[in-house]
């Protein structure tokens, strides 16, 4: 009788540094998702709230969010929040035992020893920020760093051939099928059981069912996403259901490539994005990497341009960035 394999639930507590990643509801919405992809949140609080953040109310409790506020009183009252976030992370990761894993939204490298501490406790701590607020300390201290504006990526869809427009049912299956793609992209595997993987579904969408997409099994419910998108692999292994995406090149047909007439139109929408999600500067990296993401075959060369930062040097003229230079010598573009 084969033996089912145990899945290990990473267990987190969160910490938003609102003043440092300047958060809006769709960025806090990424942020939650990148966590409940890899495990369950226990505890999550954030810090620096003020009025301006009301808008964040909503998702703050639903996810059952603790507020620190921020009373604004000296020339000290960014240093006591910070403060605050390290007591308040080491008490938890002293008194609370089931919690193994720590999310810390800011990029400030004041926090680097309580990373520290963290790590030498046997916590895995996940750091999250904006790029141009990230510190090269901070980053290389956490077991993992992510961009916020890699995490938010997925609000720039990658594009496809035009299709016919889709009624709500189809729309509904098509934001369900850009999840499950989502949450398996984000794996260490090639694929994973669909019980793991409606798992992880149900941390991100408590309401989930399948039969409100007219399916009396989560089997069934794949598999029609896997013949209408094209994006799931399913298959059945000794009794088990196991999800893998596509091999991306299968659709590549259906991916546009970038040509010195398409080029700004692909650059717009990504830094519009951007912009959207309340970022104000971004390392070109990662709007490279995230143009790249969205067109595998995108070369300089092809739209006109030697190197990276002459496309770089090109947005400038054309109004849309600011290229400059932060404190460590870094390269970042200044959304305009």
């Amino acid at each position: 009788m084969k033996r089912k394999k145990v899945l290990f639930l990473s267990k987190f507590a969160v910490f938003v540094d609102l003043e440092n990643c300047g958060a809006k509801v769709p960025t806090l919405k990424s942020i939650l998702e990148k966590v409940k992809i890899r495990g369950d949140i226990l505890l999550g609080k954030v810090y620096g709230y003020t009025d301006k953040f009301d808008d964040l109310k909503e998702v703050l409790l639903s996810n059952t969010f603790t507020v620190v506020p921020s009373l604004r009183y000296g020339i000290s009252q960014k240093n006591n929040a910070d403060i605050q976030l390290v007591i308040d992370a080491l008490q938890v990761a002293y008194e609370n035992e089931l919690i193994d894993s720590f999310c810390i939204v800011s990029g400030d490298s004041d926090y680097v020893p309580l990373v520290g501490r963290l790590k030498s406790m046997g916590k895995f701590v996940l750091g999250i920020s904006r790029s141009e607020a990230a510190s090269n300390i901070f980053i290389n201290a956490c077991n993992e760093f992510q961009f916020l504006e890699s995490v938010g990526k997925r609000n720039v869809e990658k594009p496809r051939k035009q299709k016919a427009s889709m009624n709500n049912e189809e729309a509904d299956e098509s934001e369900l099928n850009k999840l499950l793609t989502t949450v398996l992209e984000e794996q260490d595997r090639d694929e994973i059981y669909a019980s793991e993987l409606k798992g992880t579904l149900l941390r991100l969408r408590p309401d989930f069912n399948e039969k409100a997409y007219g399916c009396a099994t989560f089997y069934k419910l794949l598999m029609k996403l896997a013949t209408r998108f094209g994006d799931l692999s399913v298959h059945n292994d000794n009794f088990d259901v196991m999800v893998g995406l596509t091999n991306s090149s299968d659709n590549s047909e259906a991916i546009p490539q970038l040509t010195r007439d398409n080029w700004r139109e692909a650059f717009n929408a990504q830094l519009k994005a951007y912009k959207d999600g309340g970022f104000e500067r971004v390392n070109p990296s990662i709007l490279k990497a995230d143009i790249i993401t969205a067109y595998p075959d995108f070369n300089e060369r092809a739209i006109g341009f030697k190197r990276f930062s002459d496309v770089m040097k090109q947005l400038e003229k054309d109004g849309l960035v600011v290229v400059e230079m932060d404190e460590q010598n870094t390269m970042l573009i200044k959304l305009l």
